[in-house]
């Protein structure tokens, strides 16, 4: 049985802030971007990030690292692990990790530490969404889409149990003990 899913942030309203945040990324004039993703879950804004940066006038190289401190259930487990490096060495560069919701910290503040420790020049965040209220690591988004409510969300390349991220729009989860 498929859960109470509602809308949160639709198409449009995700698309014209992607829109703004390359804009962004674009006034702070960072020469040999690198735009990390981190995947999985960021894949979808990623794509439409870059798209978006080249409409801007940007032509950033393009990598993927793919960490976990998740698995297949719904909260964190503390301990961030690397299924899947970058290829490309960073040092000199700019870098711009890329993800989809910035909420413990932990694998953003892991990733700008792993960066970092390989010589980039700057490491800079750009997260779609930020639940600053669940923080636990020393970290902030540099470039923010959306502040995040509390709640479990879902779409646009986020994922419950591996499934949902195919859904053009960011939803949430009703809880049972949720009232709309």
């Amino acid at each position: 049985m498929a859960p109470d899913i509602r809308v949160l942030y639709d198409e449009a309203t995700i698309a014209e802030r992607i829109d703004a945040l390359a804009e962004e990324i674009k006034g702070a004039g960072r020469p040999d971007l690198l735009v990390i993703a981190v995947l999985k879950g960021s894949f979808v804004f990623a794509a439409d990030l870059i798209r978006a940066m080249h409409h801007a006038g940007l032509a950033p190289e393009i990598e993927f690292i793919h960490l976990s401190s998740y698995g297949a259930g719904t909260t964190s487990s503390g301990e961030v692990k690397i299924l899947r490096d970058v290829d490309n060495d960073v040092t000199g560069r700019n870098v711009l990790l890329v993800d989809d919701i910035l909420e413990s910290g932990r694998t953003l503040a892991f990733a700008k530490d792993l960066m970092r420790s390989r010589g980039a020049s700057t490491v800079e965040v750009v997260a779609l969404l930020d639940k600053p209220e669940n923080r636990v690591a020393d970290i902030h988004a540099d470039y923010r889409g959306f502040e995040c409510p509390d709640k479990f969300v879902i779409g646009y390349g986020m994922d419950m149990g591996h499934a949902w991220r195919q859904l053009p729009y960011i939803g949430y989860v009703v809880q049972e003990d949720e009232e709309d």
